[in-house]
């Protein structure tokens, strides 16, 4: 309906001030500090960015609602990936904030959304540029695989400080005699990563083969 299609574009406007604020950002800081911007890049741009990854979490929502045609599967384990390595892993350990990774990983994250918001609010209003509508669907494939392994570097290097800490392990006393090591949830973590992103390129593939064939390309130009 028009009402649902106006709340979609909002939303998608809404993501794409944000993200583009935080690649903004990014890149003016890079340009005027050089390797310095790096270290702070959490500091000075965290905030908005958990902000709009909790936003995100909508999208679950939209989908199971049905005001969205998206695949459930696919999105809500993009979007777990996201929160679980913000919030539990680097919003969790200081230590873990000022490493190079989270920037790299922040760069990754923002160019993609930038893009695939950019492409949706056209999209709601029924507008398809080609080279926009190839680069949304193409640049997710060799970009999404370097996300995760940023993922998975940054889990690796905040595990001892997961370690030393204790941060959300668990031990219960007798009679329980129950216990949770969260460096262990965190490798095991790592392997589901990896698997799930097996799942998600195989569905970009897909995605990019209906919208970018022959075919559609052809109506969307008529």
């Amino acid at each position: 309906s028009f009402t649902m299609n106006t709340y979609l574009f909002v939303y998608d406007l809404m993501q794409f001030c944000g993200h583009s604020w935080i690649f903004t950002n990014m890149i003016i800081r890079f340009m005027s500090f050089g390797k310095d911007s790096l270290a702070d890049t959490f500091y000075s741009i965290g905030l908005v960015m958990r902000l709009c990854q909790l936003l995100s979490v909508l999208e679950i929502l939209h989908i199971l609602i049905g005001i969205d045609k998206s695949h459930l599967f696919p999105r809500f384990l993009q979007i777990t990936e996201r929160v679980i390595v913000l919030f539990v892993v680097i919003n969790s350990q200081e230590e873990v904030q000022g490493k190079y990774v989270v920037c790299v990983l922040f760069f990754l994250w923002n160019l993609l959304d930038v893009v695939r918001y950019t492409y949706n609010m056209l999209a709601r209003m029924g507008i398809y540029y080609l080279p926009l509508t190839w680069l949304n669907f193409s640049l997710c494939i060799p970009l999404y695989p370097l996300s995760v392994l940023a993922k998975a570097f940054a889990i690796c290097v905040s595990l001892p400080y997961f370690e030393s800490f204790g941060t959300y392990s668990i031990e219960l006393p007798l009679p329980f005699a129950f216990s949770i090591y969260f460096p262990y949830v965190l490798k095991m973590y790592l392997l589901v990563l990896f698997i799930g992103m097996c799942f998600i390129i195989q569905n970009l593939f897909s995605e990019r083969k209906a919208h970018l064939g022959t075919g559609n390309i052809k109506k969307k130009r008529s």
